[in-house]
């Protein structure tokens, strides 16, 4: 993922509280990713898990100060090391990606790029993950219009609703919604109306089918890269060396 700062010329630096803010995060999967400051305003870093993909990218969205770039493909990078030291596909396409994330206008500032040469991306499992990151990306940006469109007092309630909920189940239940009005001093229709007017729901709903969009492209793409002509093989129970399965 790179993920460059908007306005950044007229703007402070966000970068160490944006590095701060994804050091916090509650992410799914067992690694726990690194993200570095890679040159001026922007950081870039490696993700295994589609999920925490999709959540990293949220965040970064959520404030509307940051485009946002997803390269699916292999990666290169050694243990504990910086992403600055890492190649890889992914990177050139992450990077391929924020550049056109800046150029989308009035759209949600989010691109997903494959790293597959052009000439094959239109066969057999290439095409497929080509297609399946176009769809991710159109996902993605769904969701970044439901979470760049809210407002302070419905991020103040839903930011309530994450904490207060059950981690890995749909938030914003009755229950949840109880506490959450017991915790705000407001009354608990006020919270429902809310959770309805920010897309909490329909978030939560659409989260799953943008990480499965992207973990199949990462699959298929994968797929491609072994099936390529010429492809050395890696000894028996062996990955590629320049292929980290799930890295974005």
């Amino acid at each position: 993922m790179t993920i460059d700062q908007r306005g950044s010329t007229g703007d402070q630096d966000r970068v160490p509280a944006l590095l701060e803010q994804l050091a916090r995060l509650e992410l799914p999967g067992t690694d726990k990713p690194i993200f570095d400051r890679s040159v001026g305003d922007e950081v870039q870093g490696v993700v295994r898990d589609a999920a925490a993909v999709v959540e990293i990218a949220l965040h970064a969205l959520r404030g509307g100060r940051w485009y946002v770039g997803i390269g699916v493909g292999t990666v290169a990078l050694p243990l504990h090391a910086s992403p600055r030291e890492g190649t890889g596909t992914a990177f050139v396409a992450a990077r391929r990606a924020v550049e056109l994330a800046k150029g989308a206008g009035s759209q949600v500032p989010l691109s997903v790029v494959p790293g597959i040469m052009a000439r094959e991306a239109a066969k057999g499992a290439a095409g497929e993950g080509v297609r399946a990151c176009a769809n991710a990306e159109a996902v993605l940006r769904l969701l970044g219009r439901l979470v760049q469109d809210r407002t302070q007092a419905q991020w103040r309630v839903v930011d309530a609703l994450r904490r207060l909920g059950t981690p890995g189940q749909r938030q914003g239940r009755h229950g949840s919604q109880k506490h959450v009005a017991l915790e705000l001093g407001i009354s608990e229709q006020s919270v429902s109306r809310t959770v309805i007017r920010s897309g909490w729901q329909e978030e939560w709903a659409a989260r799953p089918a943008a990480s499965m969009l992207l973990g199949y492209a990462d699959s298929r793409l994968g797929q491609a890269l072994e099936d390529a002509p010429g492809r050395k093989e890696a000894p028996a129970g062996q990955e590629p060396a320049n292929r980290t399965e799930g890295d974005r």
